[in-house]
């Protein structure tokens, strides 16, 4: 894949909240679980972990979680990302707690555009109760939940939605 083929894979991504009924085989999930384990991380410390969620019942409650936000609920199968700050911290000190968010961020990332690359659609939700979630599936306090990554076959939307122009980003040497 030349960079030209790379950018244009990037700019297919979309995210889809409408799934239909179709199954994420296990094989996908694997494919997409080993692809975030190849995710850069700090200290190669991997301080994040995944919560592979298919139950419909354990989906209606994240979606509850998330504020009413059907398509967790809706999507075959929904990921939780989340960090795992012992793992980090016990090398990183306070600090770690930056790294593990950051690792549980670029892993559920390639996550993401794994599913993309597999023809599966998905959606990155982040915005939730904490806790509702860490109830939902009984998870530890030193692991807090960074994002739900509802996957699945969907509906693509017909149009894209409007960036930034890269510039408004970008700034060089300083501020």
């Amino acid at each position: 894949m030349d960079s030209s083929e790379f950018l244009a894979f990037l700019e297919s991504r979309q995210s889809v909240r409408e799934y239909g009924d179709e199954a994420v085989t296990e094989e996908e999930i694997s494919s997409i679980l080993k692809a975030a384990s190849a995710a850069p991380s700090a200290g190669n410390m991997e301080a994040w972990d995944v919560i592979v969620v298919r139950s419909e019942d354990q989906r209606e409650a994240l979606a509850e979680a998330a504020f009413g936000q059907e398509h967790i609920e809706k999507a075959p199968v929904t990921l939780v990302i989340c960090a795992n700050y012992v793992r980090s911290m016990s090398r990183y000190g306070e600090r770690g707690i930056l790294y593990a968010l950051e690792d549980a961020t670029i892993a559920c990332t390639f996550m993401m555009l794994a599913a993309h690359a597999l023809r599966l659609q998905s959606c990155w939700t982040g915005a939730f109760d904490d806790d509702a979630v860490r109830e939902v599936l009984n998870m530890p306090a030193h692991i807090r939940p960074i994002s739900l990554l509802a996957v699945g076959k969907g509906a693509v939307p017909a149009a894209r939605t409007e960036r930034m122009p890269v510039g408004e980003h970008v700034h060089t040497e300083t501020w």
